[in-house]
């Protein structure tokens, strides 16, 4: 069994450790040492059921199939992730000045910022495109709601961060009863 190269070692280590799966393996592990203990975990007659979890996956040969495959997270390479930023560099500046082409420094119609909103919601992993159609949803005057592509994992990341900022807000409680109340 191959596992595909975009996967990287601290992919692997997040996998084995969110899935509880039964590897035995070192932080000084290298990604060739991880794949050939995932390639004796698969060749061994260890059959496992997984709980619900973020992957989708539930048994080993649903883990088999989900390595060979490419990252879903690892999809862009580093030129075109810095052309993305680029765009949602863009549209930010575009709702920033007001919603208005005129005032734009890069766009002249509306439908190009349409297609370029469209292109970056695809990657709703990445902070500034979350951000950019987050912004572009707030315009009044926009046909359209734009719905960024969240991968499991960065859903579970943000509900996580989210349930870290909550404060919780003490107010009255009431209760039904006998109470008995004295003064001194």
């Amino acid at each position: 069994m191959i596992l595909h190269k975009t996967h990287s070692r601290m992919d692997l280590i997040d996998i084995i450790n969110t899935l509880d799966i039964p590897i035995i393996f070192s932080h000084d592990d290298n990604k060739k040492s991880i794949h050939s203990k995932f390639k004796d975990l698969f060749e061994s007659e260890i059959n496992f059921k997984l709980d619900s979890n973020v992957y989708k996956i539930t048994d080993k040969r649903d883990l088999q199939l989900y390595l060979q495959n490419p990252n879903i997270k690892k999809s862009l390479s580093v030129k075109e992730k810095s052309a993305v930023m680029n765009i949602c560099k863009h549209i930010i500046n575009y709702c920033n000045s007001g919603y208005m082409v005129e005032n734009s420094t890069y766009y002249n119609d509306e439908q190009t910022i349409h297609d370029d909103v469209l292109y970056i919601s695809q990657f709703g992993d990445i902070p500034s495109s979350r951000r950019a159609c987050k912004l572009m949803n707030q315009n009044y005057m926009n046909k359209y709601n734009y719905q960024p592509i969240i991968s499991p994992q960065m859903i579970k990341k943000l509900e996580d961060k989210k349930l870290t900022k909550q404060t919780k807000q003490y107010g009255a409680v009431f209760r039904k009863g006998l109470f008995t109340i004295s003064f001194d």
